[in-house]
């Protein structure tokens, strides 16, 4: 099989990033390699993680066009240029545009740090997710890898796991223990099963291959 290559959007420090990179270096997750990571933000620590890495390290921010549909454009035409056949979304807090998901069809993957269909949605990113998970007095949330299409948080899904809610946590708590017992596990491993050709899309559903 030939080598996946994947664009990786980042806006902060790039914890998800670097679980991916040190899944790959445990061989964890084959027939993949990091073009190239794209950050809104030119002081995102991702960034430097990736150039630590070898790894081609680009900032296209919005500040620098006249307007959202030039940054989009930008974007889209940046990702192009690597020949990339997925994007994935590790921390990004940029709305993917419309144009962006036509042009890559099932083709772009996000972690959401919920149970899907659970606190998701236009309100619930980053910590909000895990603020509104204790105010509402959940007892299990956990992480969700999905694909990206027009909706916010509405692809198919692809894997999840779950997370005990702890009595006494802070979202900050609560945040750090769902990255590292499910994003840091889930995102990894949807990508090794996209590379090599394990899952599939039917009518919306994510499907396994036998």
């Amino acid at each position: 099989m030939n080598m996946m290559k994947m664009a990786v959007l980042v806006s902060g420090g790039g914890t998800n990033l670097q679980a991916i990179m040190d899944a790959m270096d445990r061989g964890e997750v084959t027939n993949a390699e990091i073009a190239v990571v794209i950050s809104n933000n030119a002081n995102a620590y991702a960034l430097e993680r990736a150039k630590m890495k070898g790894i081609e390290a680009i900032c296209v921010s919005p500040k620098a066009y006249a307007s959202r549909a030039e940054f989009n454009q930008a974007l889209l035409e940046t990702i192009q240029s690597y020949d990339v056949e997925l994007v994935v979304l590790a921390g990004c807090l940029v709305v993917i545009p419309e144009i962006m998901v036509k042009a890559y069809p099932n083709k772009i993957i996000n972690i959401h740090p919920a149970l899907i269909p659970s606190f998701c949605g236009t309100g619930y990113y980053g910590l909000k997710v895990h603020e509104g998970v204790l105010e509402r007095g959940v007892k299990v949330t956990g992480a969700t890898v999905h694909f990206v299409d027009e909706g916010t948080d509405t692809g198919p899904i692809i894997l999840q796991k779950a997370v005990e809610v702890h009595q006494g946590d802070t979202p900050e708590i609560l945040q750090r223990r769902v990255m590292e017992e499910a994003e840091w596990k889930i995102m990894p491993k949807a990508i090794d099963l996209i590379a090599n050709d394990k899952i599939e899309v039917i009518d919306g559903l994510v499907k396994f291959k036998e």
